[in-house]
């Protein structure tokens, strides 16, 4: 499978599951991104088109995680919940952004979930 498949492959994923997917102030979406060998989250606010809160891999705060990139996503998912425990959102949707629930998208979930965010 080329590379453009996949990546159109991806976006019809998206573009589906993004019809069900939508996030509010209560409950926004936490929406996630994975690189080559970066990994991003966001909390964000469909209605109001903002992103409440960003965690990623290339912060300065993590650039000095060290282990396997899922064990670097399950570090990552567990700051995002921290800090949206912080301000008060305890329930999300996840948007996998059209990539399988496998590997790191997985292991953000299961940190963030960790560190207390219901979905």
């Amino acid at each position: 499978m080329s590379q453009i498949d996949k990546a159109s492959r991806r976006q019809k994923i998206k573009d589906r599951s993004r019809g069900h997917v939508q996030g509010t102030q209560a409950k926004p979406r936490l929406c996630v991104y994975r690189s080559l060998s970066q990994i991003y989250a966001q909390l964000i606010d469909d209605e109001n088109g903002a992103t409440i809160l960003a965690v990623s891999s290339m912060s300065k705060d993590n650039k000095a995680l060290e282990g396997t990139k899922s064990e670097v996503g399950r570090q990552v998912g567990k700051q995002l919940g921290e800090k949206a425990l912080v301000q008060g959102i305890t329930s999300v949707v996840f948007d996998r952004n059209g990539f399988r629930y496998h590997g790191r998208i997985k292991a953000l979930a299961d940190g963030a979930r960790e560190a207390g965010l219901i979905f």
